[in-house]
């Protein structure tokens, strides 16, 4: 009896386990995706030993501070709208108080083209006119709505070199941008900008230029979270003709006049540079250059600081004979902080 109780029990425990062994598994529900948050906002700061624009420097190779604040609107995962507003500190030849840019556009990204279409206004608040003192129409600051005359007594324009500036440098660009990420180390982009008053001048401009960016594996510097970068950009900077204000009234033996405004001059530039990243910070090494001439350069910017004369600087549209170096080869070390809400702030 005791051996056919055990045989019974044996073949319970061997048809339980079959059956178990029959019996579907139940899955583990996933965890649900994470709800998609559409508002976002970028902001950061930096700090810069010169703030250099497309080549040319905007605080007389002095150091800059810079700060943004960027709303962000995701439409879906791919579309991104955004306005955003910033402000760098500068030396402009009006004595400007400060850049303040105000922009907006929309970023839409197909695969691995991450595409950006805006419009950037650049404004240039607390500026003076200096030109002319009313002597002529050319550099005329009332004629041309720029208000009192600053220039100096006699000789008319900025002190020590002549040169002309309006009270308002303030302009807008529309623009048209791409990334394209080859890969995880890879990445190459395509600008487009376009004014038709760039740097109220009275002269169009359109700048378009070719970046590339190789981003270190993630491993180079081991376990320590700290990235690398080496990026580059060539560009070239068209100008129109300029209005009056920026007219010559003394002719060269290379031309002139030309009393109804110069042709500016347009240029090449380019820079190359290395960057560190750790975290939401960045120390990015950088060179700058352009092909402008130090006579060009002077006749393009209305540099208030250059008493560097040489008559190998008269030319055309530079008749006074005055170099300018805010176009030269620069080295400018940058260290800023980004953020965004959704990645930093949570």
């Amino acid at each position: 009896m005791k051996k056919i109780v055990l045989l019974a029990t044996a073949l319970a425990m061997i048809s339980g386990s079959a059956l178990a062994a029959d019996m579907p598994v139940k899955a583990v529900k996933a965890p649900p995706p994470p709800a998609f948050e559409p508002w976002d906002f970028a902001f950061g700061s930096a700090l810069m030993n010169d703030y250099i624009f497309r080549g040319v420097t905007q605080s007389n190779h002095k150091p800059s501070v810079a700060a943004y604040f960027e709303p962000r609107y995701n439409i879906n995962k791919d579309v991104q709208l955004y306005i955003g507003a910033a402000g760098e500190s500068i030396s402009f030849p009006n004595r400007a108080a400060a850049e303040i840019d105000i922009y907006g556009g929309i970023r839409p990204t197909v695969g691995m083209f991450a595409f950006d279409f805006g419009v950037w206004g650049y404004l240039y608040p607390g500026g003076q006119c200096f030109g002319s003192l009313g002597a002529t129409l050319q550099g005329n600051c009332a004629a041309f709505g720029q208000g009192l005359d600053f220039g100096q007594l006699g000789a008319g324009g900025l002190p020590f070199n002549g040169n002309f500036a309006k009270k308002s440098a303030s302009f807008y660009e529309g623009y048209a941008k791409v990334n394209i990420t080859l890969n995880d180390q890879w990445a190459v982009g395509f600008n487009e900008y376009y004014s038709p008053n760039f740097l109220n001048l009275g002269a169009w401009g359109n700048y378009a230029s070719i970046t590339g960016k190789w981003t270190a594996p993630s491993t180079t510097f081991g376990s320590s979270g700290v990235g690398m970068y080496v990026s580059g950009e060539f560009g070239r900077q068209w100008l129109g003709t300029s209005d009056a204000f920026y007219g010559t009234t003394v002719a060269t033996v290379f031309g002139g006049p030309f009393p109804n405004g110069i042709q500016e001059p347009s240029y090449n530039t380019w820079n190359i540079g290395i960057g560190f990243t750790y975290k939401v910070f960045t120390l990015d090494l950088r060179y700058s250059d352009t092909d402008l001439s130090k006579a060009s350069c002077n006749a393009f910017t209305s540099d208030y600081s250059t008493t560097s004369f040489s008559p190998a600087n008269i030319t055309a549209i530079n008749p006074g004979g005055f170099g300018s170096n805010w176009c030269g080869a620069a080295g400018v070390v940058k260290l800023s902080a980004d953020l965004t809400a959704i990645t930093n702030l949570k």
